[in-house]
């Protein structure tokens, strides 16, 4: 199997449903509690923006919307043209969720430095998801 470099790929395994893993994903209240405060909707079409502090206000578009399995959405336009795919899976008694970062550019010195930097920290910001998931359940 060849992996395209352009693309990071993460694989997490969280203990909570895939409905309470797809709030942490689609509610702006819990997103922004592990990863960017922004108006996150799970509907195709939808326009919102994460703050990603130091990095500023990214644009965001959603482009694909199946509840509970896939949200799909176009990641900073116009600077990084990338794309965020998050596909839940149930697993046990909890839930596989798979993140796909695709499209950087590697001839441009931002979409390296991003795949780069993102690549390192992605697998970070998925562990958060589960403690926040938990605190909410409490």
């Amino acid at each position: 199997m060849t992996t395209d470099p352009t693309v990071i790929r993460c694989d997490q395994f969280i203990a909570h449903s895939p409905a309470a893993v797809w709030r942490a994903l689609t509610d702006p209240d819990l997103h922004a509690k592990w990863w960017a405060a922004g108006d996150v909707r799970p509907v195709v079409g939808h326009r919102f923006t994460l703050d990603m502090g130091p990095w500023g206000q990214q644009a965001c578009e959603v482009l694909a919307v199946e509840p509970e399995r896939l949200l799909r959405y176009s990641f900073a336009p116009g600077a990084l043209d990338t794309t965020i795919t998050w596909q839940l899976v149930p697993e046990g008694n909890g839930t596989r969720l798979l993140l796909e970062h695709a499209g950087f550019d590697l001839d441009s010195p931002l979409g390296r430095a991003a795949l780069e930097g993102m690549g390192r920290g992605w697998p970070d910001v998925l562990l958060r998801i589960e403690p926040v998931l938990a605190a909410e359940a409490r």
